[in-house]
């Protein structure tokens, strides 16, 4: 062969090399990563959403077979874009729930079971993991745990120091008031009734109230029920709140200084500490007779529709793996996750309130009629409708609870 056929048979034997490389299936050369999808609020929000997202490239940057594409959706939305995709046999393959979705979603099977891949023996969880389970069975884990305490501006109270009990409160919130500051503020209108019934859930558990027994059996006019109720309605009478304020207004007068106390969760705090670094912050158990107050709690979910069970399983067992989630409640600030993880002494130095968050997740109840889950948004309105009664029209509040209680126990008691 002459040279220069040669050369162009050289030539043309790498082309063919090079085409056949190119047009080969990429199995041979990379292997294209299976892709679940993680559906959660939580992406949607300003600075925590980015910080989740960076966390989850850390497990796929691990990863050589699986990625974890986050999906964003805002909370008004959130619950109904979920349960139409679910019904339609799709849906993203990991959801984080709200807790009453939770409840809908275990209902509707639309989540898996967890039992087969979490053995409880082999995690510390913190105690309202409890609240994962339906009839003995696991569905899901806590993704997020917030706590309810009170927090407050000592430079606004007396003497700086928190109340102990709920006459002190009382006392503290009026000897704070005044000059365009008021010492005290909570929700107290229907325009607001999932805040309303919040705030009313924190001062019922925390005087020992429940609005159910542990059969499911409705309990709103029990005593510790009216107990709670009556000193609801002793803050509302006693000038000390800017009435009529919604969350977002009084949150914001916080921040200003214009506020010296209200109960709120953990990530009230951490929005507080954000916008306003120079505050005086402080916080402390909530001045009633009990530890017990309500809690906000959103369950990590695998949907019952995937076709990625395997990748998904995986992810999950990642997420309660003690350094992740140590990562985790870093990043979601005053929260908790679903196993006990200790805070650093230099995050303590620099956010004392958050230990008294912490020491609240043992007490904390979700803000849920147990047993009644399903049925919590009618019974909530039943209930704030009657304690508006009590709180606007003067009426007697076991009366008013009496009557709140057979109305509830007959929507109940349809199917």
């Amino acid at each position: 062969m002459k040279p220069q056929s040669r050369t162009v048979g050289w030539a043309f034997s790498l082309l063919v090399a090079t085409v056949l490389a190119a047009t080969a299936p990429t199995t041979a050369f990379a292997q294209a990563k299976e892709v679940i999808t993680f559906a959660a609020v939580t992406f949607s929000e300003a600075g925590r959403g980015d910080r989740l997202k960076a966390w989850i490239d850390k497990f796929n940057k691990s990863q050589n077979a699986i990625e974890v594409q986050p999906v964003a959706l805002p909370f008004a939305s959130f619950a109904k874009t979920i349960f139409t995709q679910m019904g339609g046999g799709a849906g993203p393959d990991l959801v984080r729930f709200d807790q009453i979705d939770f409840y809908a979603a275990v209902a509707a099977n639309r989540v898996l079971q967890l039992d087969e891949i979490i053995n409880d023996r082999d995690y510390k969880f913190t105690a309202p993991d409890r609240y994962m389970k339906v009839g003995g069975k696991r569905y899901g884990t806590p993704f997020e745990i917030s706590n309810y305490v009170l927090l407050y501006n000592p430079t606004l109270v007396k003497d700086r120091k928190a109340p102990a009990n709920f006459d002190e409160f009382l006392a503290t919130a009026k000897a704070a008031s005044g000059n365009g500051v008021y010492g005290f503020a909570y929700r107290a209108t229907m325009a607001e009734a999932p805040g309303f019934w919040q705030d009313l859930c924190n001062f019922v558990y925390g005087f020992g109230g429940r609005w159910s027994d542990e059969q499911g059996n409705l309990t709103l006019n029990s005593p510790k029920v009216i107990e709670g109720v009556i000193a609801y309605k002793k803050m509302y009478d006693a000038g000390v709140t800017p009435k009529g304020t919604d969350a977002a207004t009084y949150r914001r007068m916080f921040w200003e200084g214009k506020l010296a106390m209200e109960i709120d969760n953990g990530g009230v705090a951490g929005i507080f500490n954000q916008q306003a670094p120079d505050l005086p912050l402080a916080a402390a158990p909530s001045p009633f007779p009990t530890r017990a107050q309500g809690l906000v709690l959103a369950p990590f979910t695998v949907n019952a529709n995937t076709k990625h069970k395997t990748a998904a399983f995986t992810f999950y067992k990642w997420v309660l793996q003690p350094e992740n989630q140590k990562q985790l409640q870093d990043l979601l600030g005053a929260s908790n996750v679903a196993t006990v993880v200790q805070r650093s002494p230099e995050d303590l130095a620099k956010r004392p309130w958050l230990k008294v968050y912490d020491e609240q997740t043992p007490n904390s109840i979700p803000q849920l009629v147990q047993g009644q889950e399903l049925k919590t948004p009618e019974i909530l309105q039943i209930v704030l409708e009657h304690v508006l009664k009590v709180l606007q029209g003067g009426a007697d509040p076991k009366t008013t609870m009496d009557d709140a209680q057979k109305q509830a126990q007959a929507r109940v008691a349809r199917k």
